[in-house]
């Protein structure tokens, strides 16, 4: 029998650990590529204030990178610690991004971090400018290759069951590899990051300038920041329009969960800006409807419905009683002698195995899917509707933060192209005090995806609640308390860190002020040398 304390308490750890890594994880991402943009202008214009906003920059992205790998390990420990099962079912194919983006995407990331901090001295211009967009490149690549294994536990392809082993074992790598799910995924967070890391330096250039510190430093970081920032967030917008119609082609249930569409409209599909999801009654009240924008969204056509979730369950009803048939052949399979297998059973079985996963629902309910009661089966197809008003008010909420965003930028970069930052003290302070958004956004959005999947941990293969370890639920809230505790303690040190950086800024940490370099050197009355001494700039 399954102990559901257990399924609920290793959820709820994994939940823990991927909610607090991911806070690192779209920042990295982001100041990465705007460490590259600061010292290529450094690189072409030899103006050395561009030099030290990179390195005051990178100091920041160094300390975020390092709370990244500490959190990032314990995550892929719970693979094996909490989800054993998981683990044994469909490693063959899960393990391998992961195997790859450890030896080759994490030690090439951490590799060109260490020459980026010490190989300023130690290296040519160009060849500390490749370096630096190595550090991009592999924590890029970092991305892609987790994205690819999430991608996979989205949209599986590539791979089959194997009822000798009971595994799923790995067909095609160039499926898994170029899995439309996990290139969207990945585009998607990307350009999150970088949204993020724009978010990041815009806030605390404002931060700056409200204090009349490091004004020429802050306002060519905001100006990079604005532009690189505007146009990442519009594209953050198109490349989620593209996981959006994936959804809508692979994962129609999450899609309906979004929308809190409960019956199948007539295309063209409305968006439901506004709405109150009543659970219960299966219906949404008070909603406030878009015409035509989902149904462009989802199937990117006017004719196409996008189905309901009262249709999807009862489609879900018969791939169940579908795969009650699989589980009997797979039953039945497991008990003949090596010599002796039916190849009539065998050809059943390969007809239905596709339905396998949802006759394993019922797992949930009875010990023998296949004298599972009508009343289970319906349990059943019901447990794959997710928690649509956390899923519904999440990615309205994201969507909502998304065109503030766009709205921002937008404003700044008008602002950079005139020069008049400090003339608006109103805007700087709405910059700075937007910091966290971006966090928050990223955070909804893995909500919405991961949560969005339920009741699948490899959605229509494996439930969730199979993939646990045989652990008591005393053993897991062991490790849970202890992993709040050190997050807790990481969390600590990471504000206190970032914090003091940002407060002793360039100035107090000797980028800047600098000697006098003509338009990019400090006011004279500033200047640590020329203050007092009576000299001339």
């Amino acid at each position: 029998m399954i102990d559901f304390d257990v399924v609920l308490l290793s959820r709820l750890q994994f939940a823990l650990t991927a909610l607090y890594h991911f806070l690192f994880v779209p920042l990295t991402l982001g100041l990465s590529m705007i460490l590259v943009i600061m010292e290529s202008v450094y690189v072409m214009t030899g103006r050395e204030i561009w030099k030290r906003m990179t390195k005051f920059w990178g100091l920041l992205f160094g300390i975020n990178f390092a709370m990244g790998v500490a959190t990032g390990i314990t995550m892929e420990f719970q693979f094996g610690t909490n989800w054993a099962y998981y683990a044994h079912y469909v490693g063959d194919i899960f393990g391998v991004p992961l195997a790859v983006e450890g030896l080759m995407a994490f030690f090439l990331e951490s590799t060109f971090v260490g020459l980026f901090f010490f190989g300023w001295d130690r290296l040519p211009k160009i060849g500390h400018l490749i370096v630096t967009g190595l550090v991009a490149l592999g924590s890029s690549l970092s991305a892609l290759w987790i994205l690819i294994a999430n991608g996979w536990m989205q949209h599986p392809v590539g791979a089959h069951f194997n009822y000798h082993t009971m595994r799923m074992e790995l067909d095609s790598f160039g499926a898994v590899l170029f899995n439309p799910v996990a290139q969207a995924k990945f585009v998607h967070t990307v350009a999150a990051g970088y949204v993020m890391g724009s978010m990041f330096v815009l806030s605390i250039s404002a931060w700056y300038l409200l204090r009349g510190r490091n004004v020429e430093f802050a306002k060519r970081s905001l100006a990079v920041a604005a532009s690189f920032g505007l146009a990442c967030s519009l594209s953050v917008v198109v490349l989620g329009d593209e996981s959006g119609y994936l959804d809508g082609e692979n994962q129609k249930m999450k899609v309906a969960a979004i929308e809190a569409e409960w019956e199948t409209a007539p295309p063209p599909a409305s968006f439901t800006a506004f709405g109150l999801p009543d659970v219960a009654a299966h219906k949404t009240r008070a909603e406030v409807k878009i015409p035509w924008l989902l149904g462009l969204i989802a199937t990117r056509s006017i004719d196409k419905p996008v189905t309901g979730i009262i249709e999807l369950v009862d489609h879900a009803r018969g791939r169940i009683d579908n795969g009650i048939k699989a589980y009997e052949d797979l039953t039945r399979l497991r008990a003949s002698a090596p010599g002796d297998v039916d190849p009539g059973l065998v050809k059943d079985f390969e007809a239905r195995q596709s339905d396998l996963g949802y006759g394993l629902l019922l797992l949930r309910y009875t010990d023998d899917p296949a004298h599972a009661t009508r009343e289970q089966i319906e349990a059943a197809a019901w447990s794959t509707v997710p928690d649509v008003p956390v899923i519904f008010w999440g990615f309205r909420a994201m969507v909502g933060l998304g065109l503030f965003f766009i709205g921002l930028f937008a404003t700044a970069f008008y602002l950079a192209t005139r020069h008049r930052f400090e003339r608006h003290p109103t805007f700087l302070r709405i910059a700075f005090l937007s910091l966290p958004l971006p966090w928050l956004a990223v955070e909804l959005g893995w909500v919405v995806a991961e949560y969005g999947r339920q009741p699948w941990v490899v959605d229509g293969v494996l439930p969730t609640y199979l993939g646990v370890s045989r652990l008591s639920a005393g053993n897991v809230w062991f490790s849970l308390l202890g992993f709040v505790v050190f997050y807790t303690t990481l969390a600590v040190v990471d504000v206190f860190l970032i914090t003091r950086t940002v407060k002793r800024g360039p100035d107090g940490l000797g980028y800047w002020p600098g000697q006098p370099e003509g338009e990019d050197g400090p006011p004279p009355d500033l200047h640590p040398v020329l203050k007092g001494a009576g000299a001339a700039p």
